[in-house]
């Protein structure tokens, strides 16, 4: 068995879609990053590059490389399921947090969860996505940014 853990953080700012988890959440402000910026899909992507000591996102996936311009968070997961997938591990479980102040994520986390289901390739039940605020604190509470926390485990088959 194999436990990763990611985290991730993206400033929000004016004139993006706000992506998390591969759904397109209404909200007047977006995340700023070179891909799509899904703060969620990169702590996840984080996590299970962990858990196989593959390094991390910015490894796989540069954001000097253009390729990753305005990318889809949910392809570079599908990259890394597929990466692990021929090393022979198999996802136990995932277990992941949204850490915002707004907007409110239970509309949403089925379908992140369903999203996760579907690049993954297991049951949405090994899948939990949660959210929490900050309680006002910090830069979540100040509503500047994102935060995510991924943790995954792995066994090796």
């Amino acid at each position: 068995m194999r436990i990763g853990m990611g985290y991730d953080v993206h400033r929000l700012t004016g004139n993006r879609p706000l992506i998390l988890g591969g759904v397109t959440v209404p909200w007047p402000k977006g995340l700023l990053g070179h891909s799509d910026a899904d703060v969620l899909t990169h702590a996840v992507i984080d996590a299970l590059l962990g858990a196989a000591a593959l390094g991390d996102i910015g490894d796989h996936f540069p954001d000097t490389d253009d390729r990753f311009k305005n990318a889809s968070s949910l392809l570079l997961l599908g990259k890394v399921a597929g990466l692990l997938a021929r090393l022979d591990y198999k996802l136990n479980n995932l277990d992941c947090t949204i850490v915002a102040q707004e907007p409110k994520m239970s509309p949403y986390r089925e379908a992140i969860r369903e999203n996760y289901s579907k690049v993954l390739e297991v049951p949405p039940g090994k899948i939990s996505v949660k959210a929490t605020t900050t309680e006002g604190l910090g830069f979540a509470g100040r509503r500047e940014g994102i935060a995510a926390y991924a943790v995954c485990l792995l066994s090796e088959n």
